[in-house]
C-alpha cells in the first residue's frame, strides 16, 4: 500500500508538471476565414501528380491530404523546379486561377524563350479579392510566393509598356495589370529571403541540385510502383522531355543546357546578389500577413571556430552546411553561420530591411512575424523528408496543423 500511495503521489505530481496535452479543437471552433492554403515547393521540387505514393510535401506521407482531412482546404502547386521566381509566379498564377501560363511578352523577349506555357484548369477559378488564398512556400517557394504577390499587387510596368507600344501583340495576362488584393497571407519555411551563399557560384549549386534531384528520384523509385515522371517544366526554353526519354538522360540534358548562362534561373534568384535584386522589387504590404519559420542544424565547433553540421543533418546537405557555416564574404559575418544545411538563419527569418518582429500571440499585418528557430531541423525536415527521423511523422503533422490553425484563425476581410 505504501508503494501504491507513493506511485499515486508521483503520478499526481507528474500530472501537475506535465498536464495532459489538450486535444486539438476542430476547425469550426476557431476558423475566422475559409481561404484555401496553396503549397509551393522549392528548388528541385515536384508536383503531386508527377509520382504516386511519394510526395514533396511529406515523402511517403501526404501532407496535403492530411490537412484536407483536418478541415483545411489545401492544394499542392507544381511549378518549374529550376526556373526563376518570375516564371514560377506566372505558372503559379495559372495553376490557381486557370488558363495558359503567360510569362510576359517583354520578359520572354528579354530572356529569349517562348511567351506561353502549359494551360491549367485552375484549382480556384473564383480566386479574387473576396475569395483570397494563403500562400505557403518551402525554400524558394517562399520567394515565389512573394513574387506572385508583387505582380498581383503592383503588376509589371515593363509588360504594360510593351503592350502599349505593341497594340497588335496577343492580350496581356491580367496578372501584370496589378491592383489585385487576392492574397491574405504568406508563410515561408526555410526560405532564403536574402539568398544563400551556396548559390553564389554555379559550380557549387549545380552538383548540389543534381545530387538533390537524383536522390529523390531514387527515393521515389523505392516508394512507388510507377516511374518518376519528373518534369523540369522548361518547355518554353525548348527543354521538353521526349516521350520515351529516360529520366537520367533528361536530367543530364537539362543541366548541360545554355539555360544556366542566363539570369532567368533559380540559381541566380537564390544567390545573394539575385535575392537582393528581388528584395528591391518585392515590397511587404500593409494588408497582408507574413510568417516565417527557420531551422538550424549546426553547432559552433570550438575546434574550428566555425559552425558545422549536426550528425543528424541530411548528408546531402553537408557540403553546403559546412560552406555556409564558415562563410565570411558577407557584411553580416558570423551571424550567417548557423544554418539548416542550405539557408542561413538570418536569411530565412525575413528579408533584410523589411519590417519584422518575433511572432506573438496576436499576429500583425504588414510585418514579418518570424517564429523561433527550430533547432536540429535541417532544410528537408520542414517538408517531412527527414533522413534520421529528426522530425517524426506526428511532429511534422502537428507542425503543419499548427500553421493551418494560425492561418485559419486570422481575421478575414476587414
Amino acid at each position: 500500500m505504501v508503494h501504491v500511495s507513493k506511485m499515486i503521489i508521483i503520478l499526481f505530481l507528474l500530472f501537475l508538471l506535465f498536464p495532459e496535452r489538450k486535444v486539438s479543437a476542430s476547425p469550426g471552433e476557431f476558423k475566422t476565414n475559409d481561404y484555401p492554403i496553396i503549397l509551393i515547393h522549392g528548388v528541385g521540387g515536384w508536383g503531386k501528380e508527377e509520382v504516386s505514393n511519394f510526395y514533396y510535401w511529406g515523402g511517403i506521407h501526404d501532407i496535403e491530404n492530411y490537412l484536407n482531412t483536418q478541415g483545411f482546404e489545401t492544394y499542392t502547386a507544381a511549378v518549374g523546379p529550376v526556373s526563376s521566381n518570375w516564371d514560377r509566379a506566372a505558372e503559379l498564377f495559372a495553376y490557381i486561377k486557370g488558363g495558359a501560363v503567360d510569362y510576359g511578352a517583354a520578359h520572354s523577349l528579354q530572356h529569349h524563350h517562348l511567351r506561353f506555357g502549359k494551360k491549367y484548369s485552375g484549382v480556384k477559378t473564383d480566386w479574387n479579392a473576396v475569395n483570397r488564398v494563403h500562400l505557403l512556400g518551402h525554400s524558394m517557394g517562399g520567394q515565389t510566393s512573394r513574387m506572385l504577390l508583387e505582380l498581383l499587387k503592383s503588376g509589371s510596368k515593363e509588360e504594360k509598356d510593351f503592350h502599349k507600344n505593341n497594340p497588335d501583340a496577343e492580350q496581356m495576362s491580367s496578372l501584370y495589370d496589378g491592383g489585385k488584393d487576392w492574397v491574405h497571407s504568406i508563410t515561408t519555411l526555410a526560405t532564403p529571403h536574402d539568398g544563400s551563399p551556396f548559390a553564389n557560384k554555379l559550380e557549387n549549386f549545380m552538383p548540389f541540385l543534381k545530387g538533390f534531384v537524383y536522390k529523390y528520384i531514387n527515393l521515389a523509385d523505392l516508394h512507388s510502383n510507377e516511374s518518376f515522371n519528373y518534369d523540369f517544366k522548361l518547355d518554353h526554353w525548348g527543354l521538353k522531355r521526349e516521350g520515351n526519354e529516360p529520366v537520367y538522360s533528361y536530367v543530364e540534358r537539362m543541366f548541360n543546357s545554355p539555360f544556366w548562362k542566363t539570369k532567368d534561373t533559380s540559381q541566380y534568384d537564390l544567390s545573394i546578389e539575385g535575392a537582393k535584386e528581388l528584395n528591391e522589387k518585392m515590397k511587404t504590404y500593409s494588408d497582408v500577413y507574413y510568417f516565417s519559420y527557420t531551422g538550424d542544424a549546426t553547432f559552433h565547433s570550438p575546434l574550428t571556430g566555425y559552425n558545422v553540421p549536426l550528425p543528424s543533418m541530411n548528408p546531402l546537405l553537408y557540403p553546403s552546411g559546412f560552406y555556409i557555416g564558415r562563410y565570411e564574404n558577407n557584411q553580416l559575418g558570423s551571424s550567417w553561420w548557423p544554418n539548416d544545411g542550405l539557408v542561413s538563419v538570418p536569411s530565412s527569418q525575413y528579408p533584410n530591411g523589411h519590417k519584422a518582429q518575433p511572432a506573438q500571440s496576436t499576429s500583425e499585418k504588414g510585418v514579418w512575424n518570424y517564429h523561433k528557430t527550430q533547432y536540429r531541423w535541417d532544410h528537408a525536415d520542414f517538408i517531412g523528408l527527414s533522413l534520421y527521423d529528426t522530425v517524426g511523422l506526428s511532429d511534422i503533422r502537428a507542425f503543419y496543423r499548427e500553421i493551418s490553425v494560425e492561418l485559419a484563425s486570422l481575421p478575414s476581410l476587414d
